[in-house]
């Protein structure tokens, strides 16, 4: 096959890497609507059952841990929002490496009931690996904190979202972990 415009060979090793590279960026944004739904089903099936997850001094296990582990914390929190960027992806056969930069906004009231924002910056260090059942999945996790801050809040309004299966988008999305 090729490109008629700029006359490239698209062969089929270039068309699975490109289409390996969008699947293990949708897992990427399963794991941060995971983690923002507090959807540990959807959480856990970005992790192979094996998956070791290294969040230095905030958490040492693994990812199927991990997600129930944040999961009880992020119950804690009034709301949170994860945004990932700079994705890089870089696959050999059925492994790959990824580095994603992800940034968390979060809302909780201190002992006062003051209403404080924390913003937290870092990086996932992923491994990756497709094994028998052809999905890609994370087999070793590193994160890395680059910077985190808090602040009062000043101003806030209510929103019509919610932090589980309540929430508008499943009725659109209709996402099931085993579509992954």
């Amino acid at each position: 096959m090729t490109d008629k415009n700029n006359s490239l060979p698209i062969d089929a090793s270039s068309m699975q890497q490109l289409l390996d590279h969008q699947l293990i960026t949708d897992q990427l944004h399963r794991y941060a609507r995971a983690m923002d739904r507090i959807d540990n089903t959807l959480g856990r099936s970005v992790f192979h059952e094996d998956a070791l997850a290294d969040y230095g001094e905030i958490y040492q296990g693994t990812g199927h841990g991990f997600v129930e582990w944040v999961s009880e914390m992020h119950k804690t929190l009034l709301t949170h929002a994860h945004l990932l960027g700079n994705i890089l992806i870089c696959i050999d056969g059925n492994r790959a490496g990824s580095e994603t930069y992800v940034s968390v906004e979060a809302r909780f009231a201190d002992e006062n009931q003051l209403l404080i924002g924390l913003t937290s910056r870092g990086r996932y260090i992923d491994q990756w690996e497709k094994r028998e059942d052809g999905v890609w999945r994370i087999s070793h996790r590193r994160y890395i904190q680059e910077m985190d801050a808090s602040a009062p809040v000043t101003s806030t309004y209510d929103t019509a979202g919610s932090r589980d299966k309540e929430d508008p988008s499943y009725e659109v999305l209709n996402l099931d972990a085993r579509q992954t």
